[in-house]
């Protein structure tokens, strides 16, 4: 009753919370097999009332519920709890008798386990990848916090864990054995059943926050009572040994010390996930407060997980302008505030004393050291230039995605994904693209009315701000939107050019102005839309812009003139000097570019949950308009700025 969450997934779905006596038709609800548990079994019993019992999904949260996290899912069983094997529980009875056959629901099955397993999300998933692991080969027993419901459930104690211990090292002679310790026993809340003592030898005590799949991967065999670890060791290819009875028993993938008579169906991997993790909890979509399918829960986990691992020492953070800090400090400084310094030197000391890391805005990079930030690619709705603030922001630890002069984190995402892109991922892509492309989105998503355009084969030539690090640092060939136009001309005499400026040139607050288009165009283009009007071109012709990539996704022919990202994967006529690094190698398809650039590299922060979220969640936002919008002072800085770019201009002409 005291926690805003529970309290909203149950009302979501449909049970009215309220305390005191139940009436005819009520339900008792009681918390799994809690301590307080009694009490509400006996109201129960004294009304002849049904009792619920309510235990949270097994992808929980980044930490544990002692921590103050609320869960992302419920477990509401009917007829019993799912940890306790002496009596069914509606999940029980899901994997005794539900068909499990559907193939549409055993690929969605399949696809989240890769998604889990890739994404290293468990129970609690604030676990870190940077940390040293033992050397594969060594059996892995499973420790459980002491008076867990599950383990009572199990009649288990320290002599049961002590038992498991024993066959372990009698069924693995000579065998390093690592006992893993609890995420709550190793952040001092409850104690394990495994003591200093028991470690020695052969045998470690691992209390590291190391992912649960990569201790899993380097195990030849598993050990457990009941823990949820057991289930997710069936998902990583094991055939765990178990000493309890956890709802992953009885179905022919564990080895089961004390087998249940009820259960004798024989399941696969993809069945036993389906009904555990689709069919069988309560979703809750924290950025739209609503039920939601497993899939919509696993990327809100996917995404906070990727910033708790990101951000969990702290950054420190230079060359940021004043008004960008606020939002800095919402999408990087949820685990420990962003420290802002423009000095580096102060800034590296800081690093090193405080054992943070390092940002720095990307045209402001001095070194190596320190990972480069830059606006994402589906920004906002409104110029940057204008102090919009921004939905997704990247963040590169090796380079930065428009310089082609070293590799990029984004490079080499897309490289990855050109080897190695799931089923699952291509048509999440497929539906990504689908929906910015029916709803019109782009990065700046501004509004404007589309003329009446000439015929002919229509070639769109969008402008670009002249002192951008795009083109300073992609485009050494091409650098004036004047020449850009005279080249397209030259290569097209006859074709029907469409010039575009760019959007925060035309609004007077960068450089890159041409005084006589129409010498190459056949039509300016001002204020215009740009998914409309990509949907009525034939080709894009461009140096770096990201009006490119996003023609790429309409079906339009692109040709390059620099080296943007998106340039020398064979998706594209590339006429300017593209690493011959993109050259080589498998070949990405559109799906694949798209999943690197707008799924694996930003990261995007919703403006209303407050919390990292999946690029979906933007779309959404974008699509509905529910958006904050720059205050007063923004909009007077952003006309400050303005001044001084014309005159820039002005100094420069």
């Amino acid at each position: 009753m005291t926690q805003r969450r529970l309290r909203r997934i149950l009302t979501l779905s449909g049970y009215r919370l309220s305390l005191g006596r139940p009436a005819k038709g009520d339900l008792v609800g009681v918390w799994g097999q809690s301590p307080y548990a009694h009490r509400g079994e006996a109201v129960a019993r004294r009304h002849g009332a049904p009792l619920v019992r309510i235990e949270d999904a097994f992808l929980r949260s980044l930490l544990p519920g002692r921590e103050g996290e609320p869960p992302l899912g419920l477990l509401v069983d009917h007829s019993g709890v799912h940890f306790d094997g002496r009596s069914p529980s509606d999940l029980e009875t899901l994997l005794k008798t539900h068909p499990l056959d559907d193939s549409a629901l055993l690929n969605r099955a399949r696809a989240g386990m890769a998604r889990m397993r890739a994404a290293h999300l468990s129970k609690y998933s604030a676990t870190r990848l940077d940390l040293d692991l033992p050397d594969p080969g060594y059996v892995l027993v499973i420790d459980q916090t002491q008076g867990d419901a599950s383990v009572r459930a199990s009649d288990a104690d320290r002599n049961r864990f002590l038992e498991m211990l024993f066959v372990a090292r009698e069924e693995n002679p000579g065998a390093r054995i690592l006992l893993k310790t609890h995420p709550e026993t190793a952040a001092g809340h409850r104690p394990g059943h495994f003591r200093d003592q028991d470690a020695g030898g052969d045998i470690t005590l691992c209390d590291s926050a190391a992912s649960p799949w990569q201790l899993l991967d380097g195990a030849t065999a598993v050990y457990t009572v009941s823990s949820q670890m057991g289930f997710e060791a069936i998902l990583a290819g094991h055939k765990p040994r178990v000493f309890g009875s956890p709802f992953y028993a009885g179905w022919g993938l564990t080895q089961d010390e004390t087998p249940i008579a009820r259960r004798q169906r024989n399941l696969t991997r993809a069945q036993l996930f389906a009904a555990a993790m689709i069919l069988y909890p309560r979703w809750y979509d924290p950025h739209h407060d609503r039920l939601c399918p497993f899939e919509e829960a696993l990327a809100a986990l996917e995404t906070q997980a990727r910033a708790w691992r990101e951000d969990r020492a702290g950054w420190v953070a230079e060359g940021m302008r004043l008004w960008k800090r606020p939002h800095l400090q919402k999408f990087f400084g949820q685990q420990r505030r962003v420290h802002f310094e423009d000095d580096v030197d102060k800034s590296r000391a800081l690093a090193t004393t405080e054992g943070r890391r390092r940002m720095v805005w990307a045209g402001k990079a001095r070194d190596d050291d320190a990972a480069r930030v830059e606006d994402g690619f589906l920004r906002s709705r409104g110029l940057g230039a204008q102090l919009t603030p921004p939905l997704s922001l990247v963040l590169d630890d090796l380079g930065i995605y428009y310089d082609p002069a070293r590799p990029s984190r984004l490079e080499q995402l897309v490289q990855a994904r050109a080897v190695d892109i799931r089923p699952d991922q291509i048509e999440r892509t497929q539906r990504l693209i689908a929906r910015l492309t029916g709803a019109g989105l782009s990065k700046y998503n501004l509004s404007g009315e589309l003329p009446t355009l000439p015929t002919g084969r229509r070639i769109l030539v969008p402008g670009q701000v002249e002192d951008d690090a795009s083109i300073l640092r992609g485009s050494p060939e091409v650098r004036t939107n004047a020449e850009l136009l005279r080249r397209v001309r030259e290569a097209n005499p006859d074709a029907t050019l469409l010039w575009k400026p760019h959007p925060d040139v035309e609004a007077g607050l960068r450089m890159g102005q041409v005084d006589t288009p129409e010498t190459w165009a056949d039509m300016t283009l001002s204020q215009a839309p740009i998914a409309p009007l990509l949907d009525q071109v034939d080709e894009v012709w461009t140096m770096t812009s990201l009006t490119g990539f996003e023609a790429l996704l309409r079906g339009c022919r692109v040709t390059t003139l620099g080296a943007p990202f998106y340039a020398g994967w064979g998706l594209t006529q590339d006429l300017g000097p593209v690493p011959p690094r993109r050259l080589t190698g498998p070949r990405p398809g559109l799906e694949a570019l798209v999943h690197a650039t707008l799924i694996d590299y930003p990261r995007y922060l919703d403006p209303r949950s407050g919390l990292p979220c999946p690029v979906e969640v933007i779309v959404d936002r974008l699509e509905s308009g529910d958006l904050p919008r720059p205050g007063p002072l923004n909009k007077s800085l952003s006309k400050l700025q303005g001044l001084f770019a014309s005159k820039a201009h002005l100094w420069r002409k």
